[in-house]
């Protein structure tokens, strides 16, 4: 079967599954493959599960006659170039946002904003990859008149291949920073990487790219580009610019323009770090290029309020905690550590976890990490992995998440404001049901 009859069933169905337990009627099921399972071993609970019909890549999961099963070479290549198809019905903009770190917190406030005046598609949580990204096209509907897609990478080649299906006609690199250094090899690597999203759009007309103007990495591989501008004060040539402010709460207080007019619009935000004010410059250079009014800018942004482990403050019973638990590399540590340091705050404690996916370089960012918790005046720190445990300091350290959760269960602490970071792996997100 082609893709543009498998389309057709597509057009007819609305739907798409790759879980054989999640079959909604009359949904497709592609059967996908991984390191520990293989889809096609599922198409016929699928199927009788309520799938209208299982796209499979194994002649074997195909019955001859069966019209329910369709046999392709690569179920995952179908499902990609099918929301390829699907996108390419699409005729609004679409925004491709990448970056190191910050991606998904700014595609959230780009939506947001945007939402003011357009209905807009935008990928659910960070559904960034491979997989998540194609389901997040197929999703499109005549409907909406814009979409927001983020986009991840481990390895070289990856936002290539993504910008591939998206076909963007914008694009935001949020940042580059050192993360997944195994996979890239180098931060060098990491720059070309997150690049492959300029290179896509250098080729394709009408194209514009929205970019952080102080960034020199940013700047170093945009050339060739249309570039709309945003950053801090004082650049004629930025369409948005922005600052932070002194605030008396741990939230994010900021300030931000279109440039040339004489109003600031002030922001009060659910947000934590001063690092998150570049994400808002982000969203709001991007919902005033595309003409949403000022004000409904400034209130979605202070609307905004993350989730899923991201920079949360939470109030227990015993403790405030900044639970930023997802993700870790060493440039948002840093970051997360910085701020946290700079804020007021008594009884200051953090819980740090390994960063993952460093390769060669693990020691020596694990131990960057410790240096500056040294020159610290954080009273106490708990670190969490072998890596931090292999590092020169002398700070308490536990092997996993079980060990802290047992010590905290026999001694509770109390009175404290505490800081949690680390890589998702590490599992640092079940620890404020103990705190």
């Amino acid at each position: 079967m082609t893709i543009s009859e498998l389309y057709e069933h597509y057009l007819a169905c609305h739907s798409v599954t790759t879980d054989s337990r999640n079959c909604p009627t009359g949904s497709i099921f592609f059967a996908l493959k991984g390191d520990k399972f293989d889809g096609n071993r599922y198409a016929q609970k699928a199927v009788d599960n309520g799938c209208s019909y299982a796209v499979v890549d194994e002649e074997q999961y195909a019955p001859a006659g069966d019209r329910r099963y369709v046999l392709v070479p690569d179920a995952l290549q179908a499902l990609q170039q099918l929301a390829n198809m699907h996108r390419r019905n699409f005729h609004h903009p679409v925004i491709q946002i990448t970056g190191t770190n910050g991606k998904t917190t700014t595609k959230e406030l780009t939506a947001a904003v945007l939402s003011k005046k357009y209905r807009v598609l935008a990928t659910e949580a960070n559904y960034n990859n491979h997989i998540g990204v194609p389901k997040t096209l197929l999703r499109l509907t005549a409907d909406d008149n814009m979409a927001v897609i983020e986009t991840g990478a481990n390895h070289p080649g990856e936002i290539k291949a993504l910008a591939d299906i998206v076909e963007p006609d914008y694009g935001l690199i949020t940042n580059v920073g050192r993360a997944h250094l195994e996979g890239f090899g180098s931060f060098e690597g990491v720059i070309r990487t997150k690049g492959e999203l300029y290179d896509y759009l250098r080729q394709k007309a009408g194209s514009k790219v929205f970019i952080h103007g102080e960034n020199p990495y940013l700047a170093n591989i945009s050339a060739g580009l249309e570039l709309v501008k945003y950053g801090e004060p004082g650049h004629d040539d930025y369409l948005v610019e922005g600052e932070s402010l002194p605030s008396d709460t741990p939230y994010l207080a900021g300030r931000w323009r279109k440039v040339g007019e004489k109003q600031w619009h002030h922001a009060d935000t659910r947000l934590i770090g001063d690092y998150n004010m570049y994400n808002i410059l982000a969203a709001a250079c991007i919902g005033t290029y595309f003409g949403v009014d000022g004000e409904d800018i400034n209130r979605a942004i202070e609307e905004y309020i993350p989730k899923n482990d991201r920079s949360e403050l939470r109030n227990t019973d015993n403790n405030t905690l900044i639970v930023d638990a997802y993700n870790a590399n060493p440039t948002s540590m840093r970051a997360s550590l910085l701020n946290f340091m700079g804020m007021k705050g008594d009884n200051k404690m953090v819980i740090l976890g390994d960063m993952g996916e460093l390769g060669d370089a693990s020691e020596e960012e694990h131990q960057k990490i410790v240096d500056l918790l040294k020159q610290s005046d954080i009273a106490t720190v708990w670190l969490v992995g072998d890596n931090f445990r292999k590092a020169k300091h002398e700070f308490r350290t536990f092997s996993n998440v079980e060990e802290v959760e047992d010590e905290l269960h026999h001694r509770p602490v109390k009175g404290h404001f505490i800081l949690i970071k680390g890589s998702n792996r590490t599992r640092l997100y079940q620890l404020p049901d103990y705190l």
